[in-house]
């Protein structure tokens, strides 16, 4: 019989090599300063303002951010929030493990935490994504378990995260509720037989609404603005941001190995080798064949009061206890995630299929209604089959019952991606804000005049010096207490060199942009009468006759337009 202290130490094993699994990721990310890469964008004493008018993706995460960063410096808080997403990865994880055993559980935690998806996605910056990628395992077990409140805090970490955060949980946690038994078929399987007893299809129904009721609610900070918003989204994305070949095993090979994202500069170092490319293959042809195989009585393996508690009068399932303490499960009984988490890895892996070999008719679905524009970036949604590869990998590790079996799968998913090492050997690594930014930011931030602020150049990047030259989206736009006015088309390179224009969302883009191409004379008025008060713009740009230098920096420029007459 176990100690106190020893189960505790199992407990929070998983957890604690999630959080060794984050120090080796980030690195030198943990040194002083801010890590600035594509969409992670942290700024200083981040302001607490409402979205503008383009499409709320930063909703509710850059409002959290700011008010989190008024008790902690914001750079602590972004460090919390990376080493945050992969313990909450690994401990949910090992938590859908049917298993008491610890190793099986270590190589579910370990795989979830360290892959190809979450590597590219942490590249790319999006960490409001990983947050809910984080948390969905948790969720997919207050579904299992049932309780509106449980399931609510387990989608937490998604509602922070927003909308694509929000939509693979929802994707998940539908196809879990519509094909899991309710507990009370699981606790008495007898009952399944009674379309009218509690297990029947009333009681799914019913739990999917719950489940539409609180992922509903949950997102309701980000989809009021979205619904209220005029922004448009173009189809030319449905190819732009199609799911690639990102080794030599083509895009399918790339998916089903959990990568092909997007965006080249993404894709971790070496990672597009035969080697690395062939074993992460095989590795997912051992995992999914592993939940193939998986099985189990399940109530999570510390479910209530931290022993499974057998169901009353089910001799069957009292039977089977035992082996669901080795890891070895009765012939015909399944965890109650089995066939929703397949059903939704499925779904997933279907929609990045679809973008990466028919953008044609996804484009069209995006022009004929721009709610299908979240289904552009089809790689997103392979989340559900991460966890699904995890769990099949720690139940082929439950069948080798061997301490060295599960050393080597805690171990191999390092081993086969090992340059995700140490900020991707140094592409996740910080930077500071020269002190000319803080100025500008404390002159903006105090004037109580209306007006928004334009930033320039006119994109939506910037490659600073300071920040080694890495591609990040403009910090202007995070910065200020006010509206910012900035281009948000976006241009996406093609594989053979070509390059595609993504359209802007906000519609004042076009009208700012109307103003820009007037002569030096017009265009500071031009911009006045858009409600412009203030430009942002490069130390040498001097195009806008009748605006008063407010600061004059090294790198940057502030300009204040005089009112409209």
């Amino acid at each position: 019989m176990r100690s106190g202290w020893g189960e505790t130490a199992e407990r929070l094993a998983p957890a604690l090599l999630g959080l060794l699994l984050g120090l080796l990721a980030l690195g030198p990310a943990l040194g002083p300063g801010f890590v600035l890469r594509y969409d992670m964008v942290f700024v200083p004493d981040p302001p607490l303002v409402l979205p503008g008018q383009g499409f709320p993706r930063a909703v509710p995460s850059d409002l959290v951010v700011a008010l989190i960063s008024r008790i902690a410096p914001a750079q602590v808080v972004q460090k919390a929030i990376l080493i945050g997403i992969f313990v909450l990865a690994a401990s949910g994880a090992a938590a859908l493990v049917p298993s008491r055993r610890l190793g099986p559980r270590l190589a579910a935690a370990a795989f979830y935490a360290w892959n190809a998806y979450l590597a590219q996605r942490l590249l790319l910056g999006q960490w409001a994504l990983l947050l809910g990628v984080a948390g969905l395992p948790w969720a997919v077990r207050a579904v299992v378990l049932g309780g509106r409140a449980r399931l609510a805090a387990a989608l937490l970490p998604a509602a922070v995260g927003g909308f694509q955060a929000m939509l693979v949980s929802a994707l998940t946690l539908l196809a879990t509720a519509a094909t899991s038994p309710p507990p009370a078929e699981r606790e008495v399987p007898e009952r399944a037989a009674s379309a009218r007893g509690p297990g029947g299809p009333g009681a799914r129904v019913r739990r999917v609404t719950e489940v539409v009721l609180v992922v509903g609610v949950l997102s309701l900070p980000w989809l009021v603005p979205a619904l209220l918003s005029r922004a448009v989204t173009g189809p030319a994305g449905a190819e732009a941001f199609a799911a690639r070949a990102d080794g030599p095993l083509g895009t399918v090979g790339s998916l089903l190995s959990l990568g092909g994202i997007w965006n080249a500069n993404a894709v971790v170092p070496g990672q597009g080798t035969w080697w690395s490319a062939t074993v992460r293959l095989v590795l997912a042809a051992v995992a999914v064949w592993g939940f193939t195989r998986l099985s189990g009585p399940w109530s999570g393996p510390y479910g209530g009061a931290g022993r499974r508690v057998p169901a009353p009068g089910a001799a069957r399932a009292e039977a089977g206890r035992g082996r669901a303490r080795s890891g070895v499960a009765g012939r015909g009984e399944a965890p109650p995630y089995r066939a929703g988490l397949a059903v939704a890895a499925g779904a997933g892996l279907a929609v990045a299929l679809a973008g990466a070999f028919a953008p044609g008719p996804l484009g069209g679905l995006i022009a004929w209604w721009p709610g299908f524009g979240p289904l552009r970036d089809g790689q997103l949604y392979l989340a559900p089959f991460a966890l699904l590869q995890a769990v099949g990998l720690a139940c082929v590790v439950a069948r080798w019952n061997s301490r060295a079996v599960a050393a080597v799968a805690v171990a191999i998913p390092v081993l086969v991606l090992p340059t995700f090492a140490l900020g991707a050997f140094g592409r996740l690594s910080p930077a500071d804000y020269p002190d000319e930014w803080r100025r500008v930011q404390a002159i903006v931030n105090a004037d109580p005049a209306p007006g928004a602020l334009l930033s320039l150049p006119w994109g939506a990047h910037r490659a600073f010096a300071w920040n080694h030259r890495r591609i990040i989206l403009d910090p202007a736009t995070k910065m200020f207490r006010r509206r910012v006015l900035w281009n948000d088309a976006l241009l996406v390179g093609l594989p053979g060199g070509a390059r595609l224009r993504v359209a802007a969302e906000d519609p004042v883009v076009a009208a700012a942009e109307a103003a820009l191409r007037a002569g030096p004379g017009g265009r500071a008025a031009a911009l006045a009468r858009l409600g412009v008060r203030y430009v942002l713009a490069q130390a040498g740009d001097n195009t806008f006759h009748g605006a008063t230098t407010v600061f004059q920096g090294r790198e940057i420029r502030l300009l204040r337009l005089a009112p409209p007459s």
